[in-house]
């Protein structure tokens, strides 16, 4: 069993519901007066969605034992993301809808670490950071630097996030997958 204070950044464990989560994010809150609370940002790894909550200190919960193996994401169609395992090279795939705003950063032979639960593969995880190019966004304008301005950028994969003024089209960035934001220009 696992405390509602115990949570990191990547526990996995069944909520109260009986769904198998990820904690994205945890926070843990407590007011003069008030209750302690850990405020909790989960994504339920069966269907993809993304809830936040919260929980008491002392809640329990079932913790899940997960075994991580490395894949590399070939391509995908409509329906599917196709991933082959670096050991067996047996191919899977994982429906797009269950991979939610992950599908935003995969790139062809992209490394990611493929999840068994009893021995059944059932998501991916993403690394903390990828490197993206700029492939769309407007020039930044000499002297227009306030403080920490940023503007739009469209990435190789599609995404959309917001980069300091200093970025050009064709540059390469570190995003963070969790949080869908700028960390740094990265020189090529």
């Amino acid at each position: 069993m696992i405390l509602a204070t115990e949570f990191k950044e990547g526990t996995i464990f069944i909520d109260e519901k009986g769904n198998t989560v990820e904690v994205l994010q945890y926070q843990h809150h407590r007011k003069s007066q008030a209750r302690a609370v850990v405020r909790v940002k989960l994504r339920n790894l069966d269907t993809g969605s993304v809830i936040e909550t919260s929980y008491r200190p002392e809640d329990k919960f079932k913790d899940v034992m997960v075994e991580k193996r490395p894949k590399t994401y070939m391509y995908s169609d409509s329906q599917m993301a196709y991933f082959m395992d670096n050991t067996t090279y047996e191919q899977v795939g994982v429906p797009l809808s269950k991979l939610g705003d992950m599908i935003k950063f995969l790139t062809e032979n992209m490394e990611v670490e493929g999840l068994y639960l009893n021995d059944r593969f059932f998501n991916i995880v993403l690394p903390a950071n990828v490197i993206l190019e700029v492939v769309e966004t407007v020039p930044g304008i000499r002297g227009d630097s306030a403080s920490n301005v940023t503007k739009p950028a469209k990435l190789s994969t599609g995404i959309e996030i917001k980069v300091p003024l200093f970025v050009n089209q064709g540059d390469l960035v570190k995003v963070d997958t969790r949080t869908f934001e700028y960390v740094e220009r990265v020189s090529k």
